[in-house]
């Protein structure tokens, strides 16, 4: 009969609980529903971040990098409004969407040469590698 050593236990409960931490930061953020698909690529002397972000207009969406930390957020409102005839409201229906997405880059980037695209509701952000890290805010093309 083999005894059961409670500590390898605790040291596996606490394995379990940091993977859930890990994968916390790259965990899908829900909008109506739906999941924010966000990649992270390498491509040798840049990283790529991608993320779909359809029915958002390009100035709903920020862009900040700070430490080697990549933010993005986009928030939309919109209102159902019948503006044809002057009446009291019976039922007026408003929707606010938002999300926001924090991508940590394993390596320093030139802040000064990032550059971002935002084309049929993707966001791509190119971030060339390079030493040192300041934060930043970037422009979407």
């Amino acid at each position: 009969m083999t005894r059961r050593n409670p500590f390898e236990e605790i040291e596996e409960f606490f394995d379990r609980m940091s993977q859930g931490f890990d994968e916390g930061e790259w965990a899908p953020t829900t909008i109506g529903g739906r999941q924010v698909a966000v990649d992270l690529a390498d491509e040798g002397d840049a990283f790529v971040v991608t993320a779909d972000l359809p029915g958002y207009d390009r100035e709903e969406i920020s862009l900040t990098l700070s430490e080697r930390t990549l933010e993005l957020s986009a928030e939309q409102e919109t209102e159902s409004v019948d503006e044809g005839d002057e009446v009291e409201y019976i039922r007026r229906e408003r929707r606010r969407r938002s999300v926001s997405r924090r991508v940590r880059l394993p390596e320093a980037v030139d802040e000064g040469a990032t550059s971002a695209r935002y084309a049929n509701g993707v966001l791509t952000v190119r971030l060339p590698k390079l030493e040192g890290d300041d934060g930043t805010s970037i422009d979407i093309e």
